[in-house]
């Protein structure tokens, strides 16, 4: 098969062409990656935001609710205390009686409860027992 001059002209115009538009494209392309690029780290920077928004936004939302959980909890136990205290005659009576509770709850040999005045007698049955015995 012989190629005549017209169709060498078409080969080396096709070659010119396809060269031509290598050359040319080869930019293009990377800009349009670039810009493609740039794009796809707004969309995922945007994204990460919203994310941190909402996480932020549930441990607010959380600690509120558990602000809430605790003043409920402790006016009930400010209730509870005032009614305890009442129904034990004012705020000594109450004491008292949190102390019998604690002295209920100890599994203690030696237990100090304090006196009318305030001070405890401290081992007082020890201190008698050995004492020495008149006339000695």
């Amino acid at each position: 098969m012989r190629i005549t001059g017209t169709g060498m002209l078409g080969i080396i115009l096709l070659f010119a062409l396809t060269l031509s538009g290598v050359l040319w494209g080869c930019p293009t392309y990377k800009v349009y990656s670039k810009e493609q690029d740039g794009r796809a780290a707004l969309a995922e920077a945007q994204s990460s935001r919203q994310i941190a928004v909402l996480e932020a936004k549930a441990r607010l939302e959380s600690a509120k609710m558990l602000a809430d959980a605790e003043v409920v909890r402790a006016e009930g136990a400010a209730r509870a205390n005032r009614i305890l205290q009442d129904s034990l005659g004012g705020p000594d009576g109450y004491l008292r009686y949190l102390q019998i509770q604690a002295i209920d709850s100890k599994e203690a040999s030696l237990i100090y409860v304090p006196t009318e005045g305030g001070l405890p007698l401290l081992e007082s049955g020890r201190l008698t027992s050995r004492a020495p015995a008149p006339g000695n």
